[in-house]
């Protein structure tokens, strides 16, 4: 779609803020009003449609994006979305450690360690570590206590939690980052650990840097979403 307005601005709403192009509101694809939740996230939205050139480029306007799946999907059917994310608790990246070599195994122990210590002590939710690949059942009221958690959270908050839960492949992360238990920084490199290694050891081409550069763009952009709402 080919640019078509000149102003854009930040009216108040009923629930929050909308963003206007030549005083029409902007809608979802689903033709829902975007009505953000704060002025902050309204105003970074606002300048996503600023800084468009002569057409609308979607991957440029990541935060829209995760406004609109919000407004269109999450709050559509909340419960059924919460519950879609809680299921990666069942096989959590964090609970998968190396059977060798021992430096990596310490490694794994020593990032990801306090991070399901904090899931217990924050949600009462212990979980199961497993040696290798095979699927490690885990506790059922470990595995409930973690979806009341993500259940509890606004559609705004769960759209986000979606790309940081599937980026990262640990729904523990995605908590530990929402609740402010850990930086971001230390996030991705949690998550990142056995990646790191193989570089270490193997090297990285190029395509896998594009791939670990578009995943972080992924993951930064849920941050920030998160940050402003």
């Amino acid at each position: 779609m080919r640019k078509f307005w000149k102003e854009v601005a930040i009216v108040p709403a009923e629930g929050g803020h909308d963003v206007q192009l030549d005083r029409r509101p902007v809608r979802t694809p689903g033709r829902a009003p975007l009505t953000l939740p704060s002025p902050v996230l309204a105003e970074a939205v606002a300048q996503e449609w600023r800084a468009v050139g002569e057409t609308i480029d979607p991957r440029a306007m990541p935060l829209t994006g995760l406004a609109n799946a919000a407004i269109d999907r999450v709050a559509a059917d909340k419960g059924a979305f919460a519950a879609g994310l809680a299921k990666y608790g069942e096989s959590d990246l964090f609970c998968y450690r190396a059977e060798h070599p021992l430096e990596l195994r310490l490694r794994q122990d020593a990032a990801w360690d306090p991070l399901l210590g904090w899931a217990t002590q924050r949600y009462g939710a212990p979980l199961e570590i497993a040696t290798g690949i095979v699927h490690r059942a885990q506790p059922p009221a470990s595995l409930t206590a973690l979806g009341e958690a993500v259940a509890a959270r606004s559609p705004f908050e769960l759209a986000a939690l979606s790309p940081l839960v599937t980026v990262t492949g640990s729904l523990v992360a995605a908590l530990a980052l929402l609740e402010g238990a850990a930086s971001a920084d230390d996030i991705w490199s949690a998550v990142n650990l056995d990646e790191d290694w193989q570089v270490e050891h193997w090297g990285e081409d190029e395509l896998a840097r594009q791939a670990r550069a578009n995943r972080r763009a992924e993951f930064d952009a849920a941050v920030r979403f998160l940050q402003l709402l």
